[in-house]
């Protein structure tokens, strides 16, 4: 997953009065290099906290996930939960997990406690018959390290991706003329700053064939900004003209960085930041098709992809991210294939079909990133393949908070 809108203490304990030893000490670095006018110590993206130490209305939600079980009629999703943390246990076994986190700044956090945790978190989640059992287990024998967020507070603003599923065809033709393109094999050595997305296809996006992307072309689609998004969301399943099925990867990206199209459209004051969804993209482009040429072009990466021969959509530490149960976050700062604790606004359907926001404490698990999902203050929400995964994952504008439960 790539380019979407919208991201060692060596022993097992961490005592209460050590956290505070160190705490004292940042602020009194942070004191003395105001002091002597040389740059303050970054703070930790991730801050250890107590149960006492959270608020009231925290202490009663944090933890208590009903939809492991089910809620309001609902079936529960226990067995996703634990497929998705199983592929994170296989990561954490493996060397590319070794080798991140040999690099991950937060002390407290290595791989082998967050190995344990997560051991530990699934033998609770089958032994616990309720949502509240399970909460007071982790309670009792984790702690949890809250994100700073966006303002050093721990405000976190959440987003939401998809796999989008469009049609498409293998070969071009008047009705699919959009292509995605493979990695170009001499990549590495083009010169950077990388070609703009405007300089590799054109204002139209179907100026490709003619420069570097010659002969690259993967597959075809026949709706430009259905094209487009698929390089925001890093995947998608194409349902082909032929009557097959092709699924598609991310398989590599220029050196430019991301630019939401989103955000551009608010500060031409085509609509407010409240009003940005992508349904309400889709009906703008829909209404405007023009105004592509103008606004695609300003997210100047461009993404490569590979045919994943039916492979489920996958993060970013190789492994499937799961509807609901899988996160993005920026991977510099948080732990790569950690159990996570969100807390935010997701949106469900209601009686009459609507989709409304309702507040949710939810068990994830980290394991994706994205080009524009960077800093403590961003997560991007996976809710799974298709048309209403799609509709759901574009009303996801909130803020909230993000804990990584790690055993005490």
């Amino acid at each position: 997953m790539i380019d979407r809108e919208s991201y060692q203490l060596s022993r097992k304990d961490w005592k209460l009065s050590k956290i505070f030893r160190y705490q004292l000490l940042a602020i009194a670095c942070c004191v003395l290099a105001i002091a002597f006018s040389v740059p303050a110590i970054a703070i930790p993206a991730l801050q250890p906290i107590s149960v006492s130490q959270l608020q009231p209305s925290e202490l009663e939600s944090i933890a208590f996930d009903a939809q492991i079980w089910g809620e309001n009629g609902k079936p529960g999703d226990k067995q996703l939960l634990l497929k998705s943390i199983d592929n994170s246990l296989g990561y954490l076994n493996s060397q590319a997990a070794a080798s991140a986190y040999s690099r991950y700044p937060v002390a407290g956090i290595t791989r082998d406690r967050v190995r344990r945790s997560l051991d530990r978190f699934r033998q609770l989640v089958v032994s616990s018959t309720t949502p509240a059992e399970l909460q007071e287990s982790v309670k009792r024998e984790f702690v949890f390290y809250k994100s700073i967020g966006k303002d050093n507070k721990g405000t976190v603003a959440f987003t939401g991706y998809f796999e989008p599923t469009y049609p498409a065809s293998r070969t071009p033709n008047s009705e699919y003329r959009y292509p995605l393109y493979r990695v170009p094999p001499n990549l590495g050595s083009w010169s950077k700053p990388h070609p703009t997305r405007l300089e590799l296809e054109g204002a139209d996006a179907l100026q490709g064939s003619k420069g570097l992307l010659r002969g690259l072309e993967l597959v075809w689609l026949r709706d430009r900004f259905q094209a487009f998004l698929v390089h925001v969301q890093g995947s998608a399943k194409l349902q082909l003209a032929d009557g097959g099925v092709m699924t598609v990867g991310f398989a590599g990206k220029t050196s430019q960085s991301y630019t939401g199209v989103g955000r551009e459209l608010v500060k031409d004051g085509k609509f407010t930041l409240e009003q940005l969804t992508l349904p309400k993209l889709n009906e703008y482009f829909t209404n405007f098709p023009a105004e592509m040429d103008k606004y695609l072009p300003k997210n100047q990466s461009f993404v490569f992809f590979r045919d994943t021969n039916g492979a489920p959509a996958t993060g970013s530490i190789g492994v499937p991210v799961t509807a609901e149960r899988s996160i993005a976050t920026d991977k510099v700062l948080m732990p790569p294939g950690a159990l996570a604790l969100i807390s935010t606004k997701l949106p469900y359907p209601n009686a009459a079909g609507k989709l409304e926001q309702s507040a949710v404490n939810r068990y994830v698990l980290d394991q994706d990133t994205g080009g524009a999902i960077k800093g403590a203050g961003r997560v991007d929400v996976f809710m799974g393949t298709g048309n209403s995964a799609g509709d759901r994952a574009g009303y996801i504008n909130s803020t909230g908070e993000l804990y990584y439960p790690l055993l005490k």
